[in-house]
């Protein structure tokens, strides 16, 4: 007998797949160009005498015996059951196909009307699979097998792994027809919009579920657990590349007795992570270009147990934060960690920056860069470092709001900025304890 529970998931997992089949078939009466995983079923579905949900069949089977191939011993028999949801899908798709013979757009506009719905419903019907966690989609699950075996990165491999199918679909509509078909401007619409779709739907969730427990909860916060925040003083330094934010954060632990966290916070989260420290300070406090890591990202939507490697830093560094804090007095660098820690009364929050022609000899001086470093490079350090703040606390890095007090470090030495640090903080620390 299945509980309650699976019954649920199993339910949800069929209406996902039947809402999914659904976008697909209603892709199709679009005509603006199926997405991209629907390519390969749908060019060969016009070219022989299997329809489009029996294509869509066979190459999903095609993916199952792929993974066995890949993982042989290793191989899940669970991971049959990837079988009948696949079959499943096939089946509705052609049901849908025909449930939605009356649309026929009249006008370029009402396509693209149809492929926005069509978008939604599977971004909708996606959700449903994931959320019901009981197997991957065939295709999904071979992109998993191919990024763990080889020890490659699963976002990257996913749009290698559709724009394959893209590529095959559309050689193959040369070879059998000698025209283009099912791939046009909709095919890209539907890469784009139905992983960031999946996306906004898994942050309703959350909100929707926070907003309830909060409703819920019935432990006021002056009964909430002791130790947690609020113990310890903490001092986090966030700095503008070059404006000497590590060297006064250590003067201030140094003078105070306090345990400093910087680099070791790296050191910290190869430990806790499994990454490499190269590869950790290839990637934590910065993301170069906001647009495509949010397109990048988006593909991890697909799967229930996956995260993009740079929220899965952020995650462990964060915790890492929290923990640190909690056990002794602490100067922390950089990280986000005013925002981590903004529940913690005893939290004194610091921005340092400085001029263009300071942070640009520093640079060079001290951190040993290249004399030709340029305004340039300053520029895009400081825009990754707000990217990164901006997709991870949703605030704007330089907003002087998120800090107690912000200082330019041109102005003064290291060591006289750090006794006035310290000052401010004694001052500051009964007032902090007091408003929480």
């Amino acid at each position: 007998m299945l509980s309650t529970r699976k019954l649920i998931d199993v339910l949800t997992m069929i209406l996902g797949l039947l809402i999914m089949a659904l976008g697909v078939s209603v892709s199709v009466r679009a005509d603006l160009g199926v997405t991209p995983i629907s390519c390969v079923p749908y060019v060969y579905s016009l070219s022989t005498p299997f329809t489009l949900g029996e294509m869509t069949i066979f190459m999903n089977i095609f993916f199952i015996l792929g993974q066995m191939a890949i993982l042989r011993k290793r191989y899940s028999p669970i991971q049959l059951l990837q079988l009948p949801a696949v079959v499943i899908l096939g089946y509705c798709i052609d049901f849908t196909y025909r449930l939605v013979s009356g649309i026929e757009p009249s006008s370029y506009l009402e396509q693209l009307l149809w492929l926005l719905v069509s978008c939604a419903l599977l971004a909708l019907g996606v959700f449903l699979v994931v959320k019901a966690n009981l197997t991957y989609i065939p295709g999904d699950g071979l992109i998993v097998v191919i990024a763990d075996t080889f020890k490659k990165d699963f976002g990257k491999t996913k749009m290698c792994f559709d724009s394959s199918m893209v590529v095959i679909g559309l050689s193959s509509s040369l070879l059998l027809s000698g025209r283009v078909a099912g791939i046009r401007e909709g095919t890209i619409i539907a890469a784009l919009l139905v992983g960031y779709l999946i996306q906004l739907l898994n942050r309703l969730l959350r909100a929707a579920a926070a907003r309830i427990e909060a409703r819920g909860r019935t432990e006021s916060p002056a009964e909430a657990p002791a130790g947690v925040y609020g113990t310890f003083p903490v001092i986090t330094i966030s700095r503008e590349y070059g404006s000497g934010g590590h060297e006064i954060g250590q003067q201030i632990a140094k003078k105070l007795g306090f345990t400093f966290y910087d680099r070791e916070l790296i050191d910290l989260t190869a430990q806790q992570s499994g990454f490499t420290e190269d590869y950790i300070k290839d990637r934590e406090q910065k993301i170069s270009n906001s647009l495509l890591h949010e397109l990048y990202a988006q593909n991890y939507a697909y799967v229930q147990d996956k995260l993009p490697p740079t929220d899965l830093l952020f995650l462990i560094q964060s915790k890492i934060i929290r923990d640190v804090s909690a056990k002794q007095p602490c100067v922390i660098v950089g990280r986000c960690a005013n925002f981590v820690l903004k529940d913690n009364p005893s939290c004194f929050n610091i921005f340092i920056h400085a001029n263009e022609a300071y942070r640009k000899r520093k640079i060079v001086d001290d951190y040993k860069a290249p004399a030709s470093y340029s305004s340039k490079d300053l520029e895009q350090m400081d825009h990754e470092r707000a990217n990164y703040c901006l997709k991870y606390t949703g605030g704007n890095w330089r907003d002087v709001t998120g800090y107690h007090l912000t200082l330019d470090s041109s102005l003064y030495t290291t060591e006289q900025l750090a006794k006035k640090i310290i000052e401010l903080f004694r001052t500051a620390q009964p007032r902090l304890r007091a408003a929480a």
